[in-house]
């Protein structure tokens, strides 16, 4: 079984050893695939050039990159401190300054009424009170700022798990996952949850915009990185159908064949994910 809310809030230093774990990989083949949604939510919640901006559960920078790209301060904070790691690494090669600090997004180390935007992006989604991530975020934010929020929308239309799900029920027809069991990246899946979650800590002129965002992928192994290295929760899943080798290979093998039937005579396949985009200004 995937984890449930109150067994992750119960393994904090369990939760940072895994994102860790996979910090090089989810750089590698996650992030440069969210920068585009990354740009789309900036762009709603109006960061401009010289604000002051701060990205809560950061990652590898899929945010906190095109936020400095825009000309914002950029302050990124991540539990893991591999993951800032990669981001700082990222943001050299570019030339660009954005501060990094190791901080648990349950308990935001700032002062009140300190940043102009402040945004996560598939972060406080994840978080086991992820209530209170939306308050520390609004906390954080000067009256008249914004909070953005980046989730997933219905698993079952996010591509690249239905096809996980196609690709292990070739070797375990029973299987089900994530999409008949909601782990913790979709408690905000519905649009009116994220809506009541922003309402919720006093934001108004909320919006909610659900958009398509596009993942390309050349071939089956494109994907299955992506999967493990995207979050500690599908390796779990693996590991708890207790496959062997030949089974793991035979995944792979479907999903190859799942990549080549979408991408027909392209040299790449295009999958898609429902995304919610939430905007509320303090």
């Amino acid at each position: 079984m995937t984890p449930t809310i109150k067994e992750t809030a119960e393994r904090p230093e369990e939760i940072r050893t895994a994102w860790s774990q996979i910090a090089a990989g989810y750089d590698e083949f996650v992030t440069t695939s969210h920068l585009w949604l990354g740009n789309e939510g900036l762009r709603r919640a109006g960061l401009r050039s010289g604000m002051r901006f701060l990205d809560v559960a950061a990652g590898t920078g899929a945010l906190s990159i095109p936020a400095a790209r825009l000309g914002a301060s950029v302050v990124s904070t991540d539990i893991s401190p591999a993951m800032l790691e990669q981001l700082q690494a990222r943001a050299r090669k570019e030339g660009l300054e954005i501060e990094t600090r190791v901080m648990d997004g349950h308990s935001l180390e700032f002062d009140d009424d300190t940043f102009d935007v402040a945004g996560s992006q598939f972060g406080v989604m994840l978080f086991p009170d992820m209530p209170k991530g939306v308050s520390e975020l609004a906390r954080v934010v000067k009256p008249g700022g914004r909070v953005l929020m980046n989730v997933f929308g219905d698993p079952q239309r996010v591509e690249f798990l239905v096809f996980f799900v196609r690709a292990v029920q070739s070797v375990r027809p029973e299987f089900t996952g994530p999409l008949t069991d909601p782990p913790l990246p979709f408690q905000l899946r519905d649009p009116n949850r994220l809506r009541e979650a922003l309402a919720a800590v006093g934001l108004s002129d909320i919006t909610v915009d659900c958009v398509t965002e596009p993942m390309e992928f050349r071939n089956g192994k494109a994907l299955w990185d992506s999967l493990i290295s995207s979050n500690p929760i599908v390796e779990s899943i693996l590991r708890e159908l207790n496959l062997t080798n030949d089974e793991r290979a035979l995944i792979r093998k479907s999903l190859e064949k799942l990549i080549r039937e979408r991408a027909g005579r392209d040299d790449k396949a295009v999958l898609t994910n429902p995304i919610n985009i939430g905007v509320g200004t303090k």
